[in-house]
């Protein structure tokens, strides 16, 4: 049954996808063998809990494959409420000084939720304003509230990165919807100094920021983590010091099966290794984004493309902040770093994709089906109509 399901996808995606989950597996053993020992006693635990991790999170991949996406113009609304009601439930559970991000033991991060959560919500809110969606009080105003609650949620636990991530990938959605492009820069534009306020005001954005300005200027004036990072990167050269012959991870390297994966790849893999995985990310983006065109509705694009976003652009700011390109941010790289909030809401998300890929491919076969149009005109997006014929042929 679920080869059947799966057969019925995106090829290609689907073959990116699980070329990114095993290579990442094969780096979480890698970098993890060290930390898992120190912690636990036992250097195979990290790998152990990340198996179960994906073996979870291919479950939720499943699902979400066979999920009608109809459903979702019920469903967003309890959605994004359980989201809402998860990051309360965070800021009332954890109380000191330190910051609050996680529940159950550590083990679930409501930020991680929130961002897939908005992203369906968005789409379904989206679809729903239709040409409305440009008005400002129809369409602006009500999305700057939307984004103001989570993000502000989000902000509170504090999770920089997390609020920075889903304001780019709403305004992205935005603009895919149809917005008007003065207000694609309005909010761009607003979203950029309020994120620039937010960081000076707060002690470890100041010091991320000032450490990355200084960082540009003299690389040894850069963070003690995009140090270490940059070495990583430079001991590996070209080609690597070999599979698990990393020495940056031991001790050396900040989370170095977390938010440092990727610097213990480049060392282990070297420079074409590294090229390798923003390859394959490039690929995603591009299989992505075509699913995305060729959607059968407003609601599966507007979802496939904010999904496509949302996992490029977790995963080019976590390459970037290692390579010292952009202020350090907490953001996991998809499919490779450890952790199993990261990995299960990444493989539902990818899930929601291919499902989107498999109702266009079943869909294609018949005559009527008409794609999403990506040219433009009066400045926006949309979704190209059927013809007489077509519309004759549908309703036979």
């Amino acid at each position: 049954m679920i080869r059947r399901l799966l057969s019925r996808t995106d090829p290609w995606l689907l073959m990116i996808v699980a070329a990114m989950i095993l290579l990442g597996l094969v780096m979480v053993y890698s970098a993890s063998w060290d930390v898992s020992w120190r912690l636990y006693g036992d250097p195979n635990e990290l790998f152990r809990r990340q198996l179960i991790n994906l073996a979870y999170g291919m479950v939720v991949l499943v699902a979400a494959v066979s999920f009608p996406i109809r459903w979702l113009r019920k469903l967003a609304l309890p959605i994004i409420g359980i989201c809402v009601l998860a990051l309360l439930l965070v800021l009332i559970i954890n109380t000191g000084d330190g910051p609050r991000r996680a529940i159950l033991g550590a083990s679930v991060q409501p930020s991680e939720m929130a961002k897939l959560g908005l992203i369906i919500y968005l789409a379904v809110w989206m679809e729903s304003k239709g040409s409305r969606l440009s008005e400002w009080r129809y369409g602006f105003l009500p999305l700057m509230t939307i984004i103001g609650i989570v993000g502000g949620l989000i902000l509170l636990q504090p999770d920089l990165s997390a609020v920075l991530t889903i304001a780019v990938v709403a305004l992205t959605m935005f603009y895919l919807a149809g917005s008007r492009l003065s207000q694609t820069f309005s909010i761009a534009a607003g979203s950029a100094v309020i994120g620039y306020v937010l960081v000076r005001l707060t002690n470890t954005g100041r010091a991320r920021w000032d450490d990355y300005l200084a960082g540009l200027v003299n690389v040894e004036a850069a963070s003690y983590h995009v140090q270490h990072s940059l070495q990583a990167f430079f001991a590996g050269g070209l080609l690597g010091r070999g599979l698990g012959a990393s020495r940056e991870k031991f001790g050396l390297l900040p989370a170095p099966h977390t938010d440092s994966i990727f610097a213990v790849l480049g060392e282990e893999l070297g420079l074409a290794g590294a090229l390798f995985v923003l390859l394959m990310f490039l690929a995603f983006l591009r299989r992505g984004f075509k699913v995305a065109t060729e959607a059968d509705d407003r609601l599966a694009s507007l979802l496939a493309g904010g999904v496509t976003f949302w996992i490029g652009v977790e995963a080019f700011v976590n390459m970037s902040v290692l390579l010292g390109m952009l202020p350090f941010a907490g953001n996991a790289l998809p499919f490779f770093s450890f952790g199993g909030s990261s990995l299960l809401v990444t493989l539902a998300g990818v899930g929601l994709l291919l499902n989107v890929s498999r109702q266009s491919k079943s869909k294609s076969k018949v005559a009527y089906v008409s794609p999403t149009g990506i040219g433009r005109r009066d400045g926006r997006r949309r979704v190209s109509r059927l013809g007489r014929r077509r519309r004759a042929q549908r309703a036979s």
